[in-house]
């Protein structure tokens, strides 16, 4: 269920400025298709209208897992948006996280893959944005 949310949380994001750009739909996809997901069924998540629903009992791994694919699919298509800022700035808040934290990670999270030592710099550095 967590992972759906995140699903509909990034195509709501893609569709910001928009249109969702060819290049966050393939994130987006392998996100799914790296979970188990089936392809049918996130190939119909593009279609469909989704509410901000982040869910409530998640642990530290899965909301930096949220905040993480949310900065890198909107540094995906080089170009981000005030309105793409606020929305993970919104969604970070509402995952328990102070809204400072969208600064490390813009300047951190990177657009193409990272290396496991990166992302664990770089949760360690948000972790301490996490209202406990």
């Amino acid at each position: 269920m967590a992972l759906l949310q995140q699903m509909k949380l990034l195509i709501n994001l893609a569709r910001i400025d928009g249109e969702v750009g060819p290049r966050e739909k393939h994130y987006i996809k392998n996100i799914g298709l790296a979970n188990q997901f089936p392809a049918l069924e996130i190939e119909d998540l593009f279609d469909q209208r989704h509410e901000l629903i982040v869910p409530d009992n998640l642990n530290n791994d899965q909301k930096f897992d949220y905040i993480f694919s949310l900065v890198q699919l909107m540094k995906i298509d080089e170009r981000m948006y005030k309105e793409e800022i606020m929305f993970c700035s919104k969604i970070a808040s509402r995952l328990g996280y102070s809204e400072e934290v969208m600064f490390d990670l813009m300047l951190h999270v990177k657009a193409a893959s990272m290396r496991k030592d990166e992302l664990a710099t770089l949760k360690e550095l948000t972790e301490k944005y996490l209202n406990q």
